[in-house]
C-alpha cells in the first residue's frame, strides 16, 4: 500500500476536544465513540479525495478525568503524573478514532489503513512558561482544599475567575516531534495516522541528548501545526465550535473573516482581536504552519470542515 507515488495532497485535521465530548451531554464512553462517529465525514471525504492525512485531537474533558480518577486514589494507588496520563488518553482515544474510521471506511470501500501514534512533542527547557504556569486543568476546589492539594502534591494552584481554584501548569511552544520521521514515512506510504493527541507529551532535551519528560500541556493547534511542518503538509484544518473566526468577537462589531493572509491575519492577531483564552492559539498556530511552509489553514465547524476545505463556510488563512 506504497501510495508515495500516486498521492501529491497532504494534509493535518485537528480535532477540537468538542468533537469526542460535547457540552452538555452526558460524557461517558458510549457518547464519546458515537461523537467519534459523527465526526469522521470531512476525514472520510479529504481521503476519498486522496490526501494523506494526519489526524490529531483534544483531550481536555478526558485528561481531566483521568486526572480526577488519580486525585481520588491517591491513598490507594501510585500517583501517575500528568505526562504519562497525556499518554494514556493519546492511547485510548486514538484507539477510539482508529476504530470508528477503520470501521467508517469499510463501509465505504475506501482501501486505506489507521493507526495510532503515541507522540512525544519536544519543548525548551528554558521555557517561560515552566517558570510561570498558567495553564488551568483539572478540577475546580475551595481555596483550602486547594492549597492542601498543592501542599501534599507540589502543584501550582490559582483562582480561575470567581468559578474556584485550580491546578495550573506549564504550556510551553512545542520545538519539534520526536516520532516526526516516524509519522512522515507512514503518512507517505498511504498510512492515516492519528498523531499528537492533546498535543503530545511534552519532553525537553538533556544535555547528553536524552529525552525527559515534564508535567505541561502543549496546544494541541500549535502541535498539529508544527507536526504538519514536519510532515511537509500543505492543507491545516483546525476544527473548533464556531463555523469561522470573527474580529471584534461577541460584540456589535462583531465581523466574520472568510479569506485572508497570514500577515493580515497576524496583524489582527497583535491588535488583540483574538484573546489567548480563545481563538488566539488557533490563529498563532495557523500563522506559525504558513510561516514554516504550508500553504493553507482552514478554521471552522465540524459540520463544515470538508466543504470549507474547498472555500465554503470558513475561515480560509493563505501563506
Amino acid at each position: 500500500m506504497d501510495f508515495s507515488g500516486s498521492v501529491k495532497k497532504r494534509a493535518v485535521v485537528a480535532l477540537g476536544g468538542n468533537a469526542i465530548s460535547r457540552r452538555g451531554e452526558n460524557d461517558d464512553i458510549h457518547q464519546q465513540f458515537a461523537n467519534t462517529r459523527k465526526s469522521l465525514l470531512p476525514i472520510v471525504e479529504l481521503i476519498r479525495e486522496g490526501y494523506q492525512l494526519v489526524i490529531s485531537h483534544g483531550n481536555g474533558p478526558q485528561v481531566g478525568n483521568a486526572l480526577l480518577r488519580v486525585e481520588m486514589a491517591r491513598d490507594a494507588a501510585p500517583f501517575i503524573p500528568l505526562g504519562v496520563l497525556v499518554a494514556d488518553t493519546e492511547g485510548s482515544m486514538g484507539y477510539m478514532i482508529a476504530q470508528s474510521l477503520e470501521n467508517r471506511l469499510m463501509k465505504e470501500e475506501i482501501s486505506r489503513k489507521v493507526c495510532t501514534i503515541i507522540t512525544q512533542v519536544i519543548v525548551d527547557r528554558d521555557d517561560p512558561s515552566i517558570k510561570n504556569p498558567t495553564k488551568y486543568i483539572g478540577q475546580f476546589y475551595e481555596e483550602a482544599e486547594a492549597k492542601e492539594m498543592a501542599k501534599k502534591l507540589g502543584w501550582v494552584v490559582k483562582k480561575d475567575s470567581n468559578r474556584g481554584w485550580r491546578r495550573v501548569v506549564p504550556s510551553p511552544r512545542p520545538q519539534g516531534i520526536v516520532e516526526g520521521l516516524v509519522i512522515r514515512h507512514l503518512v507517505e506510504s498511504g498510512f492515516i495516522v492519528i498523531a499528537a493527541g492533546g498535543g503530545g507529551i511534552p519532553v525537553y532535551i538533556e544535555e547528553d541528548g536524552t529525552y525527559e519528560g515534564v508535567d505541561a500541556v502543549v496546544d494541541k493547534d500549535y502541535a498539529s501545526a508544527v507536526l504538519g511542518n514536519v510532515i511537509g503538509a500543505e492543507l491545516l484544518v483546525i476544527v473548533t465550535d464556531i463555523d469561522k473566526v470573527y474580529t471584534n468577537f461577541g460584540t456589535d462589531e462583531q465581523q466574520p473573516i472568510d479569506q485572508i493572509s497570514a500577515g493580515e491575519m497576524e496583524k489582527l492577531l497583535h491588535e488583540g482581536h483574538f484573546p489567548y483564552g480563545s481563538m488566539g492559539p488557533k490563529v498563532s498556530a495557523a500563522i506559525k504552519f504558513l510561516k514554516g511552509g504550508g500553504k493553507k489553514v482552514v478554521i471552522t465547524s465540524i459540520e463544515h470542515a470538508y466543504s470549507a476545505v474547498d472555500g465554503s463556510p470558513g475561515t480560509t488563512i493563505l501563506a
